[in-house]
């Protein structure tokens, strides 16, 4: 996989920010990672509902979580925002927004046949990889989709061709797959994974099939790689790592993972600054921050001012890459002002 991507600047070097150099050895301290929290695609997805809601109103309704993230989801809740699990339950002639995972063709028809009015947020780097299964399947391939079996961006994906698609969540899952032709076997993923760990599966998918394609870009989203770039920097340097993001969003989890096998000492995902167990913080002087790329950067200021209350005031960033990508919003809405940032933020 490479390591750049169009509108991202790589830092010459890690860098680490205010208050370095008179930073006490031996002394509390705060490594805070950058790039961290929102990405474009998320970015995009909360405005477009809170677009929505300006625009037509509520209820608007929304199938799955927009993104995954407590905060997120029950400040849109409050403005009324309705998060259904399925097109199903939105009345007929209704609004529905696709969430940042995507849908697969099955979903869209099915919101046709109810004569639900739709706008789509799923995340462009989603669509791209929709686009590659659909351009394998015409050509036949049997496509090794890695990811985690269960996640709505999976469903969707995988979706889109079911008969072509096999998914290798696990490396029992790699000796479990078939193929037709080995001249003709491809391998994506999920964008949200671990950049070491897909690279895993792809190595074994290898010694099963040596002729298996790789994908015509990188499948795993700038924002997921950077993010995990920088716990890579900081981690050997922290005897804690605290993640902020919801449990159930995958490119969090990984940076709790990501962090642990970086040589931090130990590491915890939290969705707000109250859930930190004290305990943790026994003997630690270096405490790493970072957090998913659904997670809004209030979430993680408050949990700095929770670190500080309790003598953790030294605050270094630890920066990596310079994220400068940003996302046209779905075309229902481009109407008027297509500026500034969600206010969920």
């Amino acid at each position: 996989m490479s390591a750049a991507s169009p509108g991202i600047e790589s830092a010459t070097s890690v860098s680490i920010g205010d208050g370095a150099e008179e930073s006490v050895v031996g002394g509390k301290r705060v490594l805070l990672a950058k790039p961290r929290g929102y990405c474009a695609g998320v970015d995009r997805a909360v405005i477009t509902v809170e677009k929505a809601l300006e625009i037509h109103g509520p209820p608007v309704y929304v199938r799955k979580e927009i993104v995954h993230n407590r905060h997120v989801v029950d400040t849109l809740r409050e403005r009324g925002v309705i998060f259904v699990d399925e097109t199903s339950e939105v009345p007929e002639g209704g609004l529905v927004v696709f969430s940042a995972h995507g849908v697969s063709p099955a979903v869209r028809a099915e919101a046709e046949d109810r004569n639900l009015r739709t706008i789509d947020a799923t995340c462009p780097l989603v669509t791209k990889v929709h686009k590659e299964v659909n351009r394998f399947a015409r050509d036949d391939y049997d496509i090794m989709l890695i990811g985690h079996a269960g996640h709505e961006e999976v469903e969707g994906t995988s979706g889109e061709a079911p008969e072509h698609v096999q998914l290798v969540d696990t490396e029992e899952d790699v000796d479990k797959v078939a193929i037709r032709d080995p001249s003709k076997v491809v391998w994506l993923s999920q964008t949200t994974l671990s950049v070491d760990e897909t690279m895993e599966r792809v190595d074994q998918l290898r010694e099963r099939f040596p002729e298996i394609s790789d994908p015509p870009s990188d499948d795993i989203c700038y924002a997921t790689s950077n993010r995990q770039v920088a716990v890579k920097a900081m981690a050997a340097e922290c005897d804690l790592v605290l993640v902020v993001g919801s449990a159930n969003s995958s490119n969090s989890q990984r940076l709790v993972e990501v962090a642990l096998q970086a040589g931090a000492r130990d590491s915890h995902l939290v969705d707000f600054a109250h859930e930190v167990d004290e305990s943790w913080l026994s003997g630690v002087e270096t405490v790493g921050v970072t957090s998913g790329a659904s997670v809004p950067d209030v979430l993680v200021m408050e949990l700095l001012e929770w670190l500080a209350d309790r003598g953790w005031i030294d605050v270094q960033e630890v920066t990596t890459a310079n994220e400068k990508i940003s996302f046209a919003l779905p075309r229902e809405l481009r109407s008027g002002s297509n500026a500034g940032h969600s206010r969920v933020r």
